[in-house]
Formats: structure tokens, sequence, C-alpha cells
């Protein structure tokens, strides 16, 4: 039994918080938020104790791992110090939004070897992962192209764009880090952005629609295709084709049930709405994976190094956007 504390009781606090309640393997002991009635609520909703500060919860011997999911900018301070007090780490991507903080923290830890696992649960959605599991067992023969469109419903609100590091960092990250569990190390970089959807991105400094070509080590080529909106809901989907064929993972809906009608064919339900509904199934595997881990104290993954490698390509793709040339990746030291 691996026993957890909750840092931050937010949307996907209070997710990862009852996935941990619900696993045969895990416990939860406590939840914490700033916001105490957040964290209150949390807390009498799934039976735990809601701790008093950070400090509380990461001092309780009876906690043996952490889970973070608070704002960005607290992430790298939480993991220091969590490290510190001995629990592994589960920790919400990005770890940072600057690289020479994610440098410095990862500097800072290294002398307690913590366990450090970060939060791309898209590696862990069933499709996806299967997709891959198919790619590296040789099933297409070697890997030529990879597609990756992630596009969501909805922009968010301007005040969340001013914050957020730019839609390279923010929500092509994810993309970034598949593109790197599919085919390993990226060593170009090139992107493109514009303001397609609204005005107002624009004038906060970001941009809401988003292409970026990507060379592997291994010589293919990735296209990530991302937009801030999606008229018919959460569209996430996959495609790797190589020498022998290709390999699709597509969008999830409710059902698979079609209706033949008078007036229309083949109607499908619409695709799921957002990343809560879409990748349920993938943040319940991804705590799977890490309380595995951290009972048989095997490393897991992505981790730290994964979450720094993912940050440099948005900084690469950040900066090619900027300058309009592409990118060389250099060993990082």
């Amino acid at each position: 039994m691996v026993r957890f504390t909750v840092l931050g009781c937010g949307r996907i606090g209070r997710m990862h918080a009852a996935n941990l309640a619900a696993h045969p393997d895990a416990e939860l002991v406590s939840v914490f938020d700033v916001m105490e009635e957040a964290a209150s609520a949390t807390a009498a909703s799934l039976g735990v104790r809601r701790a008093a500060s950070v400090a509380e919860a990461l001092t309780d011997p009876a906690v043996q791992a952490v889970l973070i999911a608070t704002p960005t900018a607290t992430h790298v301070p939480l993991i220091v110090e969590a490290a510190r007090a001995g629990k592994a780490i589960l920790c919400e991507k990005p770890i940072d939004l600057d690289i020479g903080r994610v440098l410095r923290c990862r500097d800072e830890i290294a002398g307690l070897d913590p366990v450090v696992m970060i939060g791309f649960n898209r590696r862990f959605d069933p499709s996806f992962s299967a997709l891959a599991r198919r790619v590296a067992s040789g099933e297409i023969g070697r890997v030529e192209q990879v597609v990756i469109t992630s596009r969501d419903p909805a922009p968010p609100p301007v005040s969340y764009i001013e914050g957020s590091g730019g839609l390279f960092r923010d929500m092509m990250i994810h993309d970034l880090d598949m593109a790197r569990f599919l085919l390993g190390e990226m060593v170009e970089v090139s992107a493109t952005g514009a303001v397609l959807v609204d005005p107002a991105i624009g004038e906060a400094g970001d941009v809401d629609a988003a292409m970026v070509t990507l060379r592997a080590a291994s010589g293919a080529l990735v296209h990530v295709n991302n937009s801030r909106r999606c008229a018919y809901g959460y569209d996430q989907r996959l495609e790797v084709f190589g020498e022998r064929g290709m390999l699709l993972a597509g969008n999830k809906r409710d059902t698979t049930v079609e209706a033949y009608l008078a007036d229309r064919t083949a109607v499908r339900e619409p695709i799921q709405h957002f990343f809560i509904e879409r990748y349920r199934d993938a943040y319940a595997a991804e705590i799977a994976h890490f309380v595995a881990a951290v009972q048989a104290r095997r490393p897991p993954r992505p981790d730290f190094a994964d979450g720094l490698e993912a940050l440099r390509l948005a900084d690469a793709a950040t900066e090619s956007h900027r300058t309009g040339r592409s990118v060389r990746l250099q060993p990082i030291s």
C-alpha cells in the first residue's frame, strides 16, 4: 500500500485524489490547497484529512508519496520540498515554464535521488499506448511519418493565456512528449503559428493555432497541429506511417452506435468534450503505473528528464515561430 497526500484541489487535483482513493494499492491520507474551502470539500467527499499546510502534508510519516496538482509556478519548490522530505513525487506537467528553473531543480534534487514522475497522461491512454507498443514491435516496420492532432473545444480565458507560457509550452507540450514517446529523441524543430480564433489571444502575445514539424534522430518526420477551438469537440488523433503500413488511433465517443436515416447516414455520437472525459482511463492508468513503480522500487516513466526534454522542444518551437527559422537541438548538460 502506497500512502499519498495530494497538493492542489482544483479540477485536476480532485480527479487525481478520487483516482487514488479508488486504487486498491493506494491510500489517500490527506489533501491540501491554499483555498481552504476547496481542500475541505475534497477531503470531506473522500473521507480524508485536510492538511493545514504543505509542511504538515509532507512531514507526515504516514505519507510515502505526493501528487502535485498545484499551479505551474509552484511545481519546482514543491518538488524540492517533497524530495527533501523523502517522498516519491508525481507532478503534473510542465515542471516549470522556465527551463533554467527546471535545470536548477534537477541539480538541487540530484543528490537526494528521488522518485519523480511527470504527468504526461496521454502516454497511458489505452489506444495510444497500444499503438506505441505495436510500433515498437515492428508491426509497420521503420517509422517514416507521424501526425498528431490536438484541438481543444474552446479557448481558455485570456487571463489564463497570459500566464500559460504560450500555446507551445501549455498545450502542445503534451504532443511533443507523445512524439518522443513514439520515436525517441528529436533533433530539429520548425514551427509556425497564427491567431485565427480570438484576436484577444494575439493581443496577449500568444497564438491560437499552430503547426510544428519535428525531425527525429531516426530521420522520421513528425507533424503536430493544434487549435484552441474545435466546433465538434475535443479532437485527439494519432497516425503513425511506416514502411509496411499505418497505425491510427482516433477520437473516443460514448458509444459506437451509428444511425442510418432517410436524411443522413453513418451518424455517430459526438466525440467526447474535453480532457477529463477523453482521458479518464489514461489518468487512472497513470496513477496505477506510478503506484506500481513505487511499490516495486523501479523508476517510473515519464520521469523528470522526460519533462525537461518536452519543455526543451516547446521552447524550440516557440523560438522557431518567433524567428521563422528551424531550431537544431543541442545536447544539454
